[in-house]
Formats: structure tokens, sequence, C-alpha cells
């Protein structure tokens, strides 16, 4: 090899050797490791936050059944023990506060690959209830006991208007509205000591034509009154006493007989399922809580919806279709706009006439009416909101099931059973299914058509 060949070899290696050295450096630079890659963790924490506990209260929670954490405020919290990667965890609420229930969001999980955040929420038990009955005009009155079951109280029934179809409780607990379907009013009352209602002064208030559903805004300002014949929504603020005022204007046009009625949580929206023209109508809640339609005004459901729902998250919208035995789902979109899910329904049982969601959000119940069938539909909300048949499809029921309440520590529900006149009520379990009480089912008036329960 000459000289100058020598070289030029000589020159290459040691450019590369000064590459590599340089690449060397940076790597280190970077990392101090041989890769410059830093090993993922190899466990994670398991924490949260808890809302609603009461002051003076204490709440126990656990961890995969062994890691015991005790809280005694509102705040976050993370339990000792670490989750090893790929592992799972199951948050359980371990010893209940005196007087509340707590529950947590989303409870369970495997193949962990990041922190956990589990969601504690506590309530006030249910302490009241109130079953309308259609055929004798009269609310039936009820105290709840730790157990969840009802019992009579000691004035076991109120007179309504005429033909009661329904009832519903204000956010503050303090009001009780049922509307009449045969005489065209709404009954309203103020709840008592004890529970006890008392009709106030004046005891009804006016509304359109074939009044059938109530619902009231989350912040306890404004009523709204399906009614049936006439194809309208009754509007109205709560005064401070309670009592109903209309708003100008004192209606607003729906779809033709709508029968159900729901506001999302935020306040923004309401939502009407129209029976006989397989819609749902659309509005806009605006200043002084007067209604305004949404553009398109409805969109199509199944065949007769009737009865109607809306999940805690305000994400997701839930109609029961009497005549095609199925739920409508729908995701709430931009400005409130209804957009029905993929699959649009889901199979029930045969005449499905109320749903109900668990505060929890993790569930969904359907009273399926017709005669003979006496059963509840449960269902888990899935991804997206979907809903899916739980592993027990069904529970029974009383004879024609036409209504479902969830208490608001989503701990126990009660169906009313229009055929038989009783209420059936179950306790919640962990996963959402129901299982019916020691004591099934108690006596009510006759041709029970609503429960509402008072916490």
């Amino acid at each position: 090899m000459n000289t100058t060949a020598s070289g030029l070899v000589t020159a290459r290696t040691l450019s590369r050797s000064m590459a590599a050295a340089f690449a060397l450096l940076l790597l280190t630079a970077c990392g101090g490791g041989s890769t410059g890659l830093t090993p993922p963790p190899s466990s994670y924490t398991v924490g949260g936050t808890l809302s609603g506990l009461a002051a003076g209260l204490q709440v126990v929670l656990t961890d995969n059944g062994a890691d015991s954490l005790t809280l005694s405020a509102d705040g976050a919290f993370t339990f000792k023990t670490r989750i090893a990667a790929g592992g799972s965890y199951s948050v359980s609420v371990a010893t209940q506060p005196t007087g509340q229930i707590c529950t947590a969001a989303d409870p369970t999980g495997s193949n962990v690959r990041a922190d956990v955040t589990v969601n504690v929420s506590c309530a006030t038990q249910s302490k009241y209830a109130y079953v309308v009955n259609s055929s004798d005009s009269t609310v039936s009155q009820y105290t709840v006991g730790t157990s969840g079951e009802l019992a009579p109280m000691s004035t076991p029934l109120v007179t309504t208007g005429t033909s009661p179809q329904s009832v519903v409780v204000d956010p503050s607990d303090r009001y009780a509205y049922v509307p009449n379907l045969s005489d065209n009013t709404v009954s309203q009352y103020t709840i008592g000591l004890g529970g006890l209602l008392a009709p106030m002064s004046p005891a009804t208030v006016q509304t359109g034509v074939g009044p059938w559903a109530v619902a009231i805004d989350p912040t306890g300002s404004y009523a709204y009154v399906v009614n049936s014949i006439d194809r309208t929504i009754s509007q109205y603020t709560i005064g401070s006493s309670g009592a109903l005022v209309p708003i100008v204007p004192a209606t607003v046009a729906t779809g033709t007989q709508p029968w159900g009625i729901t506001i999302d949580p935020a306040g923004q929206y309401a939502y009407v399922a129209n029976r006989m023209d397989n819609t749902v109508s659309q509005y806009a809640i605006g200043a002084g809580g007067v209604l305004t339609p949404l553009s398109p005004p409805t969109v199509a459901s199944g065949t007769l919806p009737s009865g109607i729902a809306i999940d805690p998250s305000s994400l997701y919208v839930y109609v029961a279709d009497l005549n095609d035995n199925t739920v409508s789902q729908y995701t709430i979109g931009k400005g409130g706009v209804l957009t029905p899910q993929n699959p649009a329904t889901i199979a029930t049982g045969a005449q499905p006439r109320f749903i109900a969601v668990n505060p929890s959000g993790q569930s969904v119940y359907v009273a399926n009416s017709a005669p003979g069938a006496g059963t509840i539909s449960q269902y888990t909300i899935g991804a997206g909101g979907l809903l899916a048949p739980m592993s027990t499809p069904t529970v029974a029921t009383g004879q024609g099931p036409v209504w479902i309440a969830v208490d608001l520590a989503g701990q126990y529900a009660y169906a009313t059973n229009m055929s038989d006149n009783t209420v059936s009520q179950y306790a919640i379990g962990a996963d959402g299914s129901l299982t019916a009480l020691s004591t099934p089912t108690v006596r009510t008036g006759v041709r029970p058509s609503a429960v509402a329960l008072v916490n």
C-alpha cells in the first residue's frame, strides 16, 4: 500500500472513531444509559377524589379487598399499596357513613399501565317515597327504612286531582308536584315534618289539556308539564313558597301526544318523547326558563316512545319505545342536538314503558309493562354510551310495571306495578344489578302509575 492510500485509510478510521465517540456522548447526555430510554414504571398508584361526605362522618374504602383507607373529609386520597404493571384494582366501600351511601365510579380495572383515578361520591340515603295512584286519585306516602324497604306513613294517603299520572320532587326536597290527567291541573304540595305532603294554597294550578308528566330543572327554578292531548308543554317558574307561576309564553308546542320529559343535569336542554308521531322534541332552556326548539326541532325514535331519561354526565339520552320493544339511544351533540347511536336501538322486554338511569352513570333500567310480562330489563352503559344487557338481562316485578325510580345514592330501585297495585323494591349491587329486597313488594292505592323519592 502506498503512503497516500495509507493516509486515506487512517483518516477514514479516525473519522469513524470520532463519529462513534460523538454519538456516545449524545446518548450519555440524553439518558446516561446504554439506550438513552427511561424504563416504564413497575407499579402505579390507585387514588381519586371523595365528594359529598357529610361533616363529622367517615367512610372506609378498600382496594382489592385488602388495602384499607379511612376518610373523614372530602378531597384527594391515595391507597398505600401500589399496583404492579399489568395488574388489576377493585375499589369498594367497606363501611358506609351513617345515613349516607357512597359509590365509586369505574371501581374496577385490569392491565394497569398508568396511575388509576377512582372518584367516590356520597349522598344522603332516601327518606321518603311517594306513589301516585291513577284510579283512586291519591298519593301513597312511605318512609324508607335503613334496608331500603318502604313502610306506609301514619297518614298513608293524600288526595290529588283526578287521574294523576306522575310525580316529581324538586331538587331541594321541599316540594312535590302531581299532574292530573282528567282535570288539567297540577297538584302542588309542601313536604312537611316526617315527609307528610301538605297541599299548598292554591292546591292546584292549571295546565294544558291532558297533563301527563312533569320535570324540574336542576336549580329548582322552573317546572315543565307535558300535555298529551293539546301537544304542548306548560312552563312555570317555581316561587319562593314552591307555588308554580306560568311563564310568558305559558306553553310551547311539542309533537303528537307527548308522554315523557327529561332535562339534562346541566340545565341547558329539555327533551320530550312524543308517543304518536315517533319523535323526540328537543329544546334549549333560555333566560327565564323559556323553552326554544333546537334545529332540527325533532329527531326520530322507535315506535310509540314513552319514557325518556338522560345520563348524569349529560352525554346520552335513552328512550323506551313501547310498541317495538326497544330502547332508542342517542348522543348529545353540540348545541344539545341528539344523534342516534350505532346501533340506534337495543332490544328490551315486552312493551317498555319507562326508563331510569342509575345516578352513578353505570346502569340503565327499563320497566316492561306488557300484561303477564312483569320484568325490568337491566343494562350497563358501555363505551360511548351504548347499552349492553347485564349477565342477568331481566328481573321479575309485579304485574304491569309502568315506572321505575332509583334513589340518589344508587343503592335502591322501586317499580310501580299498575296491574296488581304494588311497588317492587330492589337493592342495587356493585355491578348495577337488581336484587329483590326481603320484602319484595308493598301495597299501594289503585293503579299506581309513578314513584318519586326524597333524600
